[in-house]
């Protein structure tokens, strides 16, 4: 999780060249969703490690923690990966519209990022109540 975190702060940082690209014109890109996306990524390499950090202290074992790993994971980048796609899109995408761009970005951010993150908190969480003697 340390690797993966470090990689997302190193895709944060570049995406703060593409935010300076879209605040000057220079990338067709709705600045205030790459601004989220930079923001975003560098807060999810600090989530990482926070969770990687709590693995001593949860009740799961080896294939547990690598399970509550990857959901954190996946919610991470996807909420980077999506978030920037979306700028260039100029979509929303956190509700149904009829319009295939959002929709798609919509479904994508459900997917990847809403359910990851709903049930790797909820199992984190729970993570922490004591084994059964």
């Amino acid at each position: 999780m340390a690797r993966a975190a470090a990689a997302l702060f190193f895709a944060s940082l570049l995406t703060g060249l593409l935010l300076a690209a879209a605040m000057t014109g220079a990338a067709p890109a709705d600045r205030n969703a790459v601004s989220a996306a930079h923001l975003g990524a560098l807060m999810g390499c600090f989530l990482l490690l926070g969770v990687a950090w709590t693995f001593p202290f949860l009740r799961y074992g080896e294939r547990g923690l690598r399970r509550l790993g990857w959901a954190f994971i996946v919610g991470c980048y996807g909420n980077w990966a999506i978030t920037v796609l979306k700028s260039f899109l100029h979509v929303a995408g956190v509700a149904r519209t009829g319009e295939p761009a959002n929709d798609a970005v919509f479904l994508l951010l459900t997917v990847f990022v809403v359910l990851p993150f709903l049930g790797g908190g909820a199992a984190w969480l729970a993570g922490f109540s004591r084994r059964a003697a």
